[in-house]
């Protein structure tokens, strides 16, 4: 039984920004015509309360193939050397059930994320956004700025997060790699004043974005709160906007930015406009205004890793990537 192991530089590699948005695109939409399996993810609460086990399954049929993220979340690693989302995801083949490949999932985890971000984005956001603010300087906030200037033609961007000497040394190394101006902002309401495309990827459990912040036409993505108990949007934020989502499912079960305002009464389930997937097939409509705010309410979905990953597997053995290990072992 031999198994393809991919590590995170391959993962660079081989799943570029822009290809990995088109990827994304068609997984959802297979996801809105039921070509694809994806259960609500299992979280095992580690002893402490510093981290979390999850384990996320799921099967695509096109390319056909199953199997799971096993992923460790330690919201504490923000500023340190360790990625918050580290683990693997785990390939099988339908015929027969056999192993195909361990992919590392901290990176496939990090572009995926954006890259869903950028198909909401570019279906959302006004033609013309051209101001990013970004809330987070994390890995998150990398990769979402890169799927941001890959969907629009975003001009300036300003950054925002608790730790100045975070926010400082992101806005320089980002100028520098993208060329564009990328400023650190004192406050997160000085981040989003008139900014066109917002993007929230913090490890907040309590609200870092007010809607009272968000300028008439503007688009929001929200990132960093995946469990029903924290949010990083406060309710207003959801009410003034028109939300979308990766899965009602998912939604409805795990997403505090949506669970909190409903809770308080101040929203119901038909808030929820749609999916992703079903806007990507005409099922629902997006932006009906150049006043209205739109937001994207993102909690990661597991066949959204599966496809990433398949998509390096199948590069990797066609370029020869990646370290092949017999997990049969030896008979002597």
């Amino acid at each position: 039984m031999r198994v393809l192991v991919i590590d995170a530089s391959e993962v660079r590699r081989l799943l570029p920004m822009r290809a990995c948005i088109d990827l994304m695109a068609g997984v959802l939409r297979a996801l809105a015509e039921d070509r694809a399996l994806n259960p609500l993810r299992q979280a095992i609460r580690l002893p402490g309360g510093r981290g979390i086990l999850g384990l996320m399954p799921g099967a695509l049929a096109e390319p056909a193939t199953f199997g799971l993220k096993c992923v460790s979340v330690f919201p504490g690693n923000h500023g340190t050397p360790y990625d918050s989302h580290q683990g693997f995801v785990l390939l099988f083949e339908p015929e027969h059930g056999r192993p195909l490949a361990l992919v590392e999932a901290s990176e496939i985890t990090a572009i995926r994320t954006a890259a869903v971000s950028g198909v909401a984005t570019r279906l959302l956001a006004q033609e013309d956004a051209r101001e990013l603010a970004l809330l987070g300087s994390g890995v998150q906030a990398r990769t979402h700025l890169a799927a941001m200037l890959a969907v629009r033609g975003i001009r300036r961007a300003r950054v925002w997060s608790p730790t100045a000497r975070n926010r400082e040394a992101f806005a320089e190394r980002e100028s520098a790699r993208h060329g564009i101006a990328v400023e650190a902002a004192g406050s997160a309401k000085e981040a989003v004043a008139g900014a066109d495309v917002v993007c929230t990827t913090t490890s907040a459990s309590q609200p870092v974005l007010h809607g009272a912040w968000l300028a008439p036409g503007c688009h929001v993505n929200a990132v960093g709160s995946s469990i029903a108990s924290a949010r990083e949007l406060d309710t207003e934020a959801v009410v003034r906007s028109r939300l979308f989502v990766d899965r009602r499912e998912s939604t409805l079960n795990e997403a505090g930015d949506f669970l909190f305002p409903r809770r308080e009464g101040a929203i119901g389930d038909d808030h929820i406009r749609g999916e992703i997937g079903e806007l990507l097939l005409g099922r629902v409509a997006g932006r009906r205004s150049d006043d209205e705010i739109t937001l994207f309410k993102s909690l990661g979905l597991a066949v959204e890793d599966l496809a990433a990953a398949h998509h390096v597997y199948a590069l990797a053995l066609e370029q020869g990537r990646g370290a092949t290990v017999d997990l049969a072992g030896s008979d002597s």
